[in-house]
């Protein structure tokens, strides 16, 4: 005859599993569904994407081109297709694949979702260029309409992202930043980068090495089939033409335009300023060690005192002194205010 507390425990320990395991809300089975149907719906936004990327560059997506994109069967891609067309998100009709109108709305949320997180994580974080893009897939997925137009609002409604890409408005209406490849450029002229593709991550990452980004002056020297060569930044690059082809540019406007026209290393001591922004040419470590030191948007910044050689200057943020070379002080527009004392 067994022990009765040993039975009591035993029918508690089995009890507590099964509301583990079945509980309504919180129990494994719950969460488990709505995993599934997150990952589900995740699917069929990143299709959604893959169709309208087709439209735009006028490409026909076939099932074969989704499966790929996605990483899934052909079996799996056309299951998919047959979900959304059954969402009313998907025209199957004609032997061709289209987005109906509300698959189109719904791609450029979730277009615009992921460039407006890019844009912050570009221009508020110190996230690398490299992290940008897998950060931003993660979360455009849990951005609504409303939070999408509150985060525009917060970052001055930007017309692209940090690649050069465009964001559509909330109306769906965007400006295409209308460059054309590098190699195809006029040589010996001022041209401006306007764009560079963050896809595949391997060529992306070269052009990182090369330090360049969306806003450079570049200056095209010579084209063959295999280099491109060119100026930017005040160096030489040479690239391969595989790799210059990520690359868009068009000719650098008469006057090129900057937050306010000045920046920190202008203000003479004694005076102080507000903070606008710090430029996009500022990446990674050195961004978020500005960004550590205080200098974000709005911040009131003092022009204390120069070294006797006039570089660095110490600034005074918010009871702090910090002191900061010519050229990272060069890379921070400010709005000059009154003069202190």
């Amino acid at each position: 005859m067994s022990d009765p507390l040993v039975t009591l425990l035993m029918g508690i320990a089995v009890t507590a599993a099964l509301l583990a395991i079945f509980w309504p809300e919180s129990g494994l089975l719950a969460r488990w569904r709505r995993g599934r149907s997150v990952s589900a719906r995740v699917r069929r936004e990143d299709a959604l994407k893959h169709l309208h990327r087709g439209e735009m560059h006028g490409k026909q997506p076939t099932t074969e081109s989704l499966a790929g994109a996605l990483h899934i069967s052909t079996n799996e891609a056309a299951d998919l297709l047959q979900d959304l067309e059954a969402l009313e998100l998907v025209d199957l009709s004609g032997g061709e694949l289209r987005l109906t109108k509300l698959g189109q709305q719904s791609a450029l949320h979730i277009m615009r979702a992921h460039r407006l997180w890019e844009r912050y994580l570009a221009d508020r974080t110190g996230y690398s260029a490299l992290e940008w893009h897998e950060l931003a897939e993660e979360r455009e997925h849990s951005i609504t309409p409303q939070q999408a137009d509150e985060l525009a609002a917060q970052l001055g409604y930007p017309t692209h992202d940090p690649h050069g890409d465009p964001i559509p408005d909330e109306q769906g209406q965007w400006t295409p930043h209308g460059g054309m490849p590098l190699m195809n450029a006029p040589q010996d002229k001022p041209l401006m980068i306007v764009h560079i593709e963050d896809e595949p991550e391997a060529v992306y990452a070269q052009i990182l090495a090369e330090e360049l980004h969306p806003g450079m002056e570049v200056r095209l020297i010579e084209v063959s089939p295999r280099r491109v060569r060119f100026w930017a930044g005040g160096d030489e690059h040479i690239l391969a033409p595989i790799v210059s082809a990520n690359i868009s540019v068009r000719p650098m406007p008469a006057v090129q335009a900057t937050a306010d026209g000045e920046r920190l290393s202008q203000l003479p001591v004694g005076e102080k300023a507000e903070v606008l922004e710090i430029t996009s040419g500022v990446r990674g470590s050195e961004r978020r060690r500005l960004l550590d030191l205080g200098l974000l948007p709005g911040t009131v910044v003092t022009a204390e005192l120069a070294s006797p050689q006039g570089d660095p200057k110490a600034y005074r943020i918010r009871d702090a002194l910090i002191a900061l070379r010519e050229e990272q002080a060069e890379r921070i527009a400010i709005r000059r205010l009154e003069s202190v004392g």
